[in-house]
Order: structure tokens, then sequence, then C-alpha cells
């Protein structure tokens, strides 16, 4: 097995033991769906997202592909193809990142702090430019229409046995791993 693929795996391994619902296409390391809920306290808080991740060949030395799958309303994401523009995927990035690093740090940083002078919307950079308070609607609107569990898919199961209330009446599967995360773990 090769470094990078090996990489890959424990970089998977990491967002699942950080509480990360990932959906692996294929069963492919390479290609896969991480969820992710919005910054507590920012606008997108409440919102649950769908993200491809697409890892090239030779990740960690090259940075993954990363685009929101169901609509979000930011400058720095492509309204049509969801694919986000942030400094650190496309020109700094190091194989010292990993994903936990995108989705703990980068990706919940880049919703709580946009930058309308690099957008890949024009329109929302434009709003919050001119309109704080109306891109701040816009935004909400978005996540209320688009970012809910059943917008990306996720059925609620019923509890899993290792979910099950154990005697101290707390979720036996709910630990707190993860919980100071910035933009959360799954939690639909």
């Amino acid at each position: 097995m090769s470094s990078t693929t090996k990489r890959k795996e424990i970089d998977l391994m990491k967002l699942m033991m950080n509480n990360f619902k990932v959906e692996t296409i294929d069963d492919s390391v390479n290609e896969f769906f991480v969820y992710m809920n919005g910054p507590p306290n920012s606008s997108y808080a409440g919102g649950l997202w769908k993200v491809r991740v697409e890892l090239p060949n030779d990740y960690p030395y090259s940075s993954p592909s990363i685009g929101f799958v169901n609509k979000i309303y930011h400058p720095n994401v492509d309204e049509a193809s969801g694919t986000v523009c942030v400094d650190v995927l496309n020109q700094t990035w190091s194989p010292m990142f990993d994903l936990v690093n995108v989705f703990e740090n980068f990706l919940p940083q880049l919703l709580m702090d946009p930058n309308a002078d690099d957008p890949l919307n024009t329109e929302a950079a434009a709003l919050i430019l001119s309109d704080k308070q109306t891109y701040e609607k816009r935004v909400k609107e978005y996540r209320e229409q688009y970012a809910k569990p059943e917008d990306v898919g996720v059925v609620e199961d019923e509890k899993t046995s290792d979910e099950e209330v154990s005697d101290d009446g707390k979720d036996s599967g709910d630990d707190d791993v993860g919980t100071s995360v910035a933009a959360g773990p799954f939690d639909p």
C-alpha cells in the first residue's frame, strides 16, 4: 500500500473519530462526502451541509478538492457548483494539514469570515459589502431552504443497540468527543 493511500485512510478515520459522518463513493478513499454543521454563533448555525471531497493521487502533497453539495449563500462558494475558494486549499496547502483541519478549522473559518475581495459568488460579495443585514437574511433563507437534514438525504434512524440509553440516563453512544469543534461534528 502506498504512503498516500495510507494517509488517505488515516485522514478518513480521523474524521470519523471526530464524529463527522463520512459517506464513501464506491468504497473509495479518493472520493467521499462529509456532513458538516454550520458553525455555532454564525448565520450558518443550525444548517447541515453535505460536502464532497476529492483527494488527488498525490494527497497530502496536493490539496483536496472541496465542494458543497447543497446550496449555500457565501461569497467564496460558487452557487452553481458548490466549489470553495479558500487560500489554504488553493495556494498555501501543506502536507502537515489533514481533513480534520479542513472541517474543524478551514471551512468553519471561511463561513464565519467571508472574503468579499476574492469572490466566486459576486452577488453575495456585493451584498455583504453594501448591505450586511440583507446578506445575513439571505444566508438564513438559504440555510432554512437547503440545509436541513432531509435536504442532504439524512433520515433520522431509530437508535441502534450501541446508542441505547444507559443506566445513568445518557446515551451510551453520546460521548463528548468533538463537542468543542467549531463547525461541530455531524448532528442532524
